[in-house]
Parts: C-alpha cells; sequence; structure tokens
C-alpha cells in the first residue's frame, strides 16, 4: 500500500541510520519499526499486579483477638480525651 507521511527529520534520520546499519532499505526499516512500536503498544496493558507484603507485627499483638485490641485502643482514646478536659 502506497502512502505519504510526514516524518519529523530526526527519526528520519534515525530510520536511515538503522537501514545502513542493517543493510535494508528505508521502507523496510520504517515497517520494521512501525510493527515493533504497534506491538509495544498492544503488549504494554498488562493485568495489574499487587506484591504481598509481610506485615511486621508488633510482639504482643494476637489478631485472633482484635475486637478485643480494638476496644482496648477504643478506651485508652477515651481515656485520653477525658484526661484533656481536668
Amino acid at each position: 500500500m502506497r502512502t505519504t507521511v510526514a516524518i519529523d527529520p530526526d527519526l528520519a534520520a534515525k530510520l536511515k541510520k538503522v537501514a545502513r546499519q542493517r543493510g535494508i532499505s528505508f521502507k523496510e526499516a520504517l515497517n520494521t519499526m512501525l510493527r515493533a512500536g504497534m506491538g509495544a503498544a498492544a503488549s504494554t496493558a498488562r493485568p495489574y499486579r499487587l506484591r504481598a507484603r509481610r506485615l511486621g507485627l508488633r510482639p504482643g499483638i494476637d489478631l485472633d483477638k482484635a475486637l478485643r485490641l480494638a476496644a482496648a485502643l477504643e478506651d485508652e482514646e477515651t481515656t485520653r480525651k477525658l484526661e484533656l478536659r481536668k
């Protein structure tokens, strides 16, 4: 297919350099780079993955008794607020 394309001078120079290095025509270099670019654009959409991290739990905190811990922390905060009123 024949198409007219306006290529920036810096890109044209890079394409000519690639063509010379590989011993191929400018047209082949352009098509190769377009294919590589189109393939890269399609492959960039990777599924989101989140790496698991250790929580680094503090000694003495038992997560099996999380409700008791939450109640104790709430009581401490309530006591602290009441002491500030004095």
